[in-house]
């Protein structure tokens, strides 16, 4: 499956975090907002094929070809790219600055939110006739859910703020993994089969997800869920996009780059120490 090695497959993750903030405001809006539509169809997916079959695995296992069709058309993520903007950075590449890392944060992080909140109307249109009838099943399902992550942590106070914050950081540990391994092989199927493991652990363990929230708790304020926008916001939004920042920093970014990366002055000075052992080799007396 053209297995690219974990160096190899570092130094294409940082030539997409580079490729990508120097990418223009519009075409950064516009791949943003079409990898959140992407990523909360299949949400609105998988919730409507756990609703109908009574088998949550079975949703949890389908979900992923919402995050395999963006990746594969070139959408983008707030969750990947809180990876791989700052490996571009770290990487030291020319023009890359710390303000170019936020700004590309802050376009994307705008852009899912049009496509999330886009899908999340859609739906509710869909699950309730043009609101023309209460929300069936899977509108109802969607409306607990946003009860569920939102009053429900905020029932257990301080305790429940670092359950949601623990949830977001295991979430893109995984998600970022999937971003990563995406790139680890140069054949589609390679792509598609790297994918989908991390992305059904994260949605069947129902880890938070910043971008699936995006779609899941507007959908239920629409639906009529007993939560407010505030409870999203506080209880939910805010906290599990810090919590994927930094899960997919330290469990994936991080990681892999200091381990399998190397600086732009490290990598101007590999051939030099390689040229000097050499020469040192070549004097030494042959060993008796």
């Amino acid at each position: 499956m053209s297995y690219v090695k974990p160096n190899d497959l570092v130094t294409t993750m940082i030539d997409a975090g580079e490729s990508k903030i120097f990418l223009s405001t519009r075409d950064t809006i516009i791949r943003s907002t079409m990898g959140g539509a992407f990523l909360t169809i299949a949400a609105a997916f998988a919730v409507t094929v756990s609703v109908t079959t009574g088998v949550p695995l079975l949703g949890a296992l389908l979900f992923p070809v919402g995050f395999i069709m963006l990746y594969l058309l070139g959408y983008d993520l707030l969750t990947g790219v809180f990876v791989l903007g700052p490996l571009a950075w770290l990487d030291k590449r020319p023009g890359i600055t710390l303000r170019g890392v936020l700004r590309n944060w802050g376009l994307v992080f705008i852009g899912n939110f049009i496509g999330a909140f886009t899908i999340a109307v859609l739906m509710a249109i869909v699950v309730t006739n043009g609101f023309a009838t209460p929300p069936n099943a899977v509108g109802e399902a969607i409306g607990h859910i946003g009860e569920g992550r939102t009053v429900g942590y905020a029932e257990h106070g301080a305790s429940g703020m670092l359950t949601l914050f623990v949830r977001a950081v295991l979430c893109n540990a995984m998600v970022a993994t999937g971003v990563a391994l995406a790139m680890i092989s140069k054949s589609v199927s390679g792509k598609v089969i790297a994918m989908w493991m991390p992305i059904m652990l994260f949605f069947f363990m129902g880890f938070e997800h910043s971008i699936v929230n995006m779609f899941l708790f507007p959908s239920g304020l629409l639906l009529g869920a007993d939560f407010t926008l505030m409870d999203y916001l506080i209880w939910n939004e805010i906290p599990t996009v810090v919590g994927n920042l930094v899960g997919g920093l330290l469990f994936v970014g991080l990681p892999l780059y200091y381990t399998h990366g190397r600086t732009r002055a490290s990598r101007a000075l590999a051939p030099k120490a390689a040229a000097a052992l050499a020469e040192t080799e070549a004097k030494a007396p042959a060993a008796a």
